[in-house]
C-alpha cells in the first residue's frame, strides 16, 4: 500500500467498519492516530499507532484496514 496517499485528518475504520482512529501522520510505516481519537479503551492526551501493513485499501477520506477494529487497536504499538 502507498502510505503517501494516507492523510491527517483520514478516518480509520476495521474490515467490520468499526471507527479506530484519525489518522495524525505516517511515521516509520506506522500511521501515527491523534492524541483525541486513538481508539476506545485507549487514554486520551497519548499518541497510538497502527503498523501500515494493516491497511487495505484508501476510499475516498478513510482508511480501511485487514483487521477488524478491535483486532487493530491491539496490535497497535507506543
Amino acid at each position: 500500500m502507498d502510505t503517501s496517499k494516507i492523510k491527517p485528518h483520514m478516518e480509520i475504520i476495521g474490515a467490520d467498519g468499526v471507527h479506530v482512529g484519525t489518522v495524525d501522520g505516517v511515521e516509520k510505516g506506522r500511521i501515527k492516530m491523534t492524541k483525541n481519537d486513538s481508539g476506545q479503551g485507549h487514554q486520551p492526551g497519548h499518541h497510538h499507532y497502527i503498523d501500515a501493513g494493516l491497511v487495505a485499501d484508501i476510499e475516498g477520506n478513510k482508511v480501511r484496514l485487514s483487521a477488524n477494529g478491535d483486532v487493530a487497536v491491539t496490535m497497535e504499538t507506543h
